[in-house]
């Protein structure tokens, strides 16, 4: 019963975090159309509203040790969606003559603030539950992984139709009063339902610190982090330039934005039961080292996509924004799944959500620094609203970077290779 319950609060939570496509879609639309910026500000924009992410290690210390009313992950989890809900309805109450770019900028600040409360918790809670390995615990990480990209595959394909048909301030508020749903659900759930194991550890946030401290001074985990912000971060991602290009280069109408999307996130689902299924026995430095090198080849095909060898083969651009873009963009969150089960087998009892959650910060830092480079490519290679002509250089150089790390994924802890040495020690 309680592997039960577990079940129906992550997914609630993801879906709910997965679905958060849906106004970010209405966000981009509305800062191209109705704001008019460039390619160089949206990317900013879109990275800058990521930092609340970055601070997830303070999060993960208080979530372990600051119980309130004697729980310490619901709660969390029902202010992380309060905040998105809060945020959410305020951008869609603001006319648009009143909603500047930076008011709406310190509205997205707060709700990935609430967003990384929620997910801090939720990721802990799976950590948690996988470390027992009871009922259904075990396939826990591909669960939410797979709901959380049915939450992005509603969003995304609804997002396009409602942009199309009402208008982006829509997306606004249908999100948030989906956010205060699950607020209203949360609260009402008693933490001591889902049975989760108790901390070994005093609620210390000093102790928590240092607890964490020593987890991370452990070679297996600190190269490992070490190598997935490497391989994200030194990727100068061309995102925003993309969604200029094919929707003001190219033309390409909102709805075709959105289910270009919407295939993304179900190549995101289909990963979840595909790795659940065939790949979780696979080591994990091979898997990840794969996925590295499939980005590089995407990567190397948008660049074809921009040069139009593709439209000389006869293959509609709308057909490749449609089938290649979105999958794109969710490989690049593909190495995750592994690594974060990877890292849940090596975390120590009772510091789950401070190691979880400066794993996701770590990442999400490296996402900031990527898309930021990303602005820094864009203007080297001399990309504008109006000249594309530099962005073919900007994707070769992209491609290349990408490659860089497969030369360093011996970081990635390996417990095959770890035993084998062992054994030729002994």
């Amino acid at each position: 019963m309680s592997s039960d319950r577990i079940q129906w609060v992550l997914g609630l939570g993801y879906l709910v975090q997965g679905f958060r496509g849906f106004p970010w879609l209405g966000a981009n639309f509305f800062l191209t159309e109705e704001l008019h910026v460039n390619p160089g500000v949206l990317q900013l924009l879109q990275n800058s509203a990521n930092l609340p992410m970055v601070a997830k290690p303070i999060y993960g210390v208080l979530s372990d040790s600051v119980f309130i009313f004697g729980q310490h992950r619901i709660p969390y989890i029902a202010f992380g969606a309060f905040l998105q809900s809060l945020s959410w309805l305020a951008i869609a109450f603001l006319s648009s003559s009143n909603l500047s770019i930076f008011a709406l900028s310190l509205c997205l600040l707060l709700s990935n603030l609430g967003a990384s409360l929620a997910e801090v918790a939720n990721d802990a809670i799976v950590a948690e539950a996988t470390k027992q390995q009871h009922g259904n615990a075990s396939s826990l990480p591909s669960f939410v992984w797979m709901v959380s990209s049915l939450g992005g595959i509603l969003g995304n394909l609804l997002g396009g139709f409602v942009i199309k048909t009402f208008s982006s301030h829509s997306t606004f508020l249908v999100f948030g009063i989906l956010a205060f749903v699950q607020f209203l659900v949360t609260v009402n759930i008693r933490e001591s339902s889902l049975k989760l194991p108790k901390n070994p550890s005093p609620p210390s946030i000093k102790k928590h610190i240092s607890d964490l401290s020593h987890v991370l001074r452990k070679p297996e985990i600190a190269y490992s982090i070490a190598w997935i912000a490497l391989s994200t971060a030194l990727v100068p991602v061309l995102t925003g330039t993309m969604f200029f290009y094919q929707t003001k280069f190219l033309k390409t109408d909102a709805s075709l934005v959105g289910i270009s999307k919407v295939v993304g996130q179900i190549a995101m689902l289909l990963w979840g039961l595909v790795y659940n299924r065939w790949l979780k026995s696979i080591r994990p430095r091979k898997l990840i080292a794969a996925i590295q090198g499939t980005i590089a080849v995407f990567v190397v095909s948008d660049l074809l996509f921009v040069k139009g060898v593709y439209r000389d083969l006869g293959v509609p651009d709308s057909v490749y924004v449609l089938f290649f873009s979105g999958i794109l963009e969710a490989l690049f969150y593909f190495k995750t799944l592994p690594f974060t089960v990877l890292m849940a087998r090596l975390c120590p009892p009772g510091c789950e959500g401070s190691l979880m959650a400066f794993v996701m910060s770590a990442i999400a830092l490296a996402f900031i620094v990527s898309g930021y480079l990303g602005i820094i490519l864009a203007s080297f290679v001399g990309v504008t609203v109006d000249d594309f002509s530099g962005f073919t250089r900007g994707l070769a150089i992209e491609a290349i970077c990408v490659g860089i790390p497969l030369i360093l994924t011996s970081w990635i802890y390996d417990e095959t290779e770890a035993k084998e040495k062992s054994k030729k020690k002994e």
